[in-house]
C-alpha cells in the first residue's frame, strides 16, 4: 500500500489542512507548526479508528489492525516497529504530510489550483476555494463546539483542539469570535475535556484525548522553524 491510497471519506488530517486554508489570501494559516499539527492529526486519527493505543506515554499500533488509507497507514507501520514517544512520532510523521494532503484536496475539489505569473515572467500556482463547500461545513461544526457550546464528536473535539494547538484561531475571528469563552473552551479541549457525551466509545474517546493533548503538549516544545 502506498500513501497515495486514500480512503473514500477524508481524513482528519484533511479536514485539519482544509480548515487551515484561508480562502480570502490562498494561503495556509500556521505553516510554522503545520508539520506536527498535521502529524498530530495522523496520531488522532489512528486512535479514533481503534488502530492505536496508548502506554507508559507511549504510543504503539495494534497489532493486525492497520488502516485501509495510505497516510495512516504509513504512520501506523512506523509506530508498529516499536513504541514511540509523541514527540518522536510527530517529528518523523508530520514533516512529510504537507503536500500529499494538499494534493488530496485538490483532487477531491476542495481546493483549487489556478496557474498564475507573477510580474509576468514566472509560473506560479495559487490555490483559491474549491466547490465542494465542505470547508465551510467543517467550520460550522467547530463554531458550534466553540461558540454554540455544543457537545462535540469525538472527530470534531479532535478538530477544533488541533485547530487551537496550532495558533491560528484568531484568524477565524469573521466566523469563530475571538472571545475568552472561546479561548477557554478550546483550552478545555486541548486538555481532553471533551465531555462525556462525545459520540465515540469512551476507551476510543480517552486514548484519542491522550493521544491529541500529548501531541499538544509536544508542538508547544517542538522548533517553529
Amino acid at each position: 500500500m502506498t500513501a497515495d491510497s486514500r480512503s473514500d471519506a477524508p481524513t482528519l488530517v484533511e479536514d485539519l489542512l482544509l480548515l487551515l486554508f484561508q480562502p480570502r489570501s490562498g494561503t495556509i494559516a500556521g505553516e510554522n507548526t503545520l508539520f506536527y499539527v498535521l502529524g498530530g492529526a495522523v496520531l488522532a486519527d489512528l486512535a479514533l479508528g481503534d488502530h492505536l493505543t496508548t502506554a507508559d506515554r507511549k504510543l504503539r499500533s495494534v497489532p493486525g489492525h492497520p488502516p485501509s488509507d495510505g497516510l495512516l497507514r504509513s504512520a501506523w507501520d512506523y509506530l508498529a516497529e516499536k513504541p514511540r514517544g509523541v514527540q518522536t512520532a510527530l517529528a518523523a510523521i508530520g514533516p512529510a504530510l504537507r503536500k500529499p494532503v494538499l494534493e488530496r484536496l485538490v483532487a477531491r475539489g476542495d481546493i483549487d489550483q489556478e496557474p498564475r505569473k507573477v510580474l509576468g515572467l514566472f509560473r506560479t500556482t495559487a490555490l483559491r476555494e474549491g466547490r465542494t463547500e465542505r470547508r465551510a461545513r467543517l467550520l460550522a461544526d467547530v463554531r458550534q463546539v466553540l461558540v454554540d457550546g455544543a457537545e462535540p464528536q469525538a472527530r470534531v473535539a479532535a478538530l477544533a483542539a488541533l485547530l487551537s494547538a496550532s495558533g491560528t484561531l484568531p484568524q477565524f475571528h469573521r466566523e469563530i469570535p475571538w472571545t475568552s469563552s472561546v479561548i477557554s473552551r478550546a483550552k478545555e479541549l486541548e486538555r481532553g475535556d471533551w465531555g462525556a457525551d462525545a459520540a465515540a466509545e469512551a476507551v476510543t474517546r480517552t486514548v484519542t484525548a491522550s493521544v491529541v493533548n500529548s501531541a499538544i503538549v509536544a508542538i508547544t516544545v517542538l522548533p517553529r522553524s
